[in-house]
């Protein structure tokens, strides 16, 4: 991945809280500083320092200018924000009572089952979600987070009875895999491990805590 493959903007946000998520775990990147950071050069700064990390390391350039590319369009267009919310409302039906959402897909079920309150969803399960990643997500929520009685961000709850998050703690998208500490102590956050695949959406949903999660929504 070069700097040619992503713009200014949401990407570069993403970059960087990629790059601190890296130097948190590796230590041969450098944490991001006030010199490295600003424009461009916070973009070739970040592509090098993340170029080789074993944060990453078993992530695809593709894969990543893919991710990069999905959330600067659903934040960023407004059109394409308002489509996508369209079609999720349209496949919630009458008898819908578990909502499973993985990835991005977290970000649009919580918008949705937030904005539409009479719906019949009762639980709520996400799988590798960003919605904790500030900066690049939690602050651009619709509703927005509110602040707490210390001054840290707290989001709105999503109107069902219960919400299971699921997380490999080696997913490069869910860079704050505790959703509780975001959204409250009534998110259930559940660790597993997806192998070399982190971020797969297969290993999520045939592991056995995801069972467990939509079962018990179904009872």
């Amino acid at each position: 991945m070069t700097a040619d493959d992503v713009e200014a903007g949401l990407e570069t946000e993403l970059l960087v809280e990629w790059w601190r998520a890296a130097a948190a775990v590796d230590p041969l990147v450098g944490s991001p500083d006030a010199r490295s950071l600003g424009g461009v050069a916070s973009v070739r700064a970040a592509v090098l320092a993340l170029a080789g990390s074993r944060f990453l390391v078993r992530v695809s350039e593709r894969v990543l200018v893919f991710w990069l590319k999905q959330v600067s369009a659903y934040f960023g267009q407004p059109e394409v924000r308002e489509e996508i919310q369209r079609r999720f409302a349209a496949v919630i039906g009458p008898d819908t009572r578990v909502v499973v959402a993985h990835s991005l897909g977290s970000v649009v079920a919580y918008e949705a089952l937030c904005a539409h309150p009479q719906w019949p969803v009762t639980d709520l399960v996400t799988l590798g979600s960003p919605l904790g990643v500030p900066h690049v997500v939690t602050q651009r929520l619709r509703p927005p987070p509110v602040r707490d009685g210390r001054g840290g961000l707290v989001g709105v709850w999503p109107g069902v009875r219960r919400w299971v998050n699921i997380t490999d703690d080696g997913d490069f998208v869910a860079l704050r895999p505790r959703l509780r500490e975001v959204f409250g102590d009534r998110v259930t956050d559940v660790a597993i491990s997806n192998g070399v695949a982190a971020h797969s959406v297969e290993r999520y949903l045939s592991a056995a805590e995801t069972g467990a999660a939509v079962l018990a929504g179904l009872r």
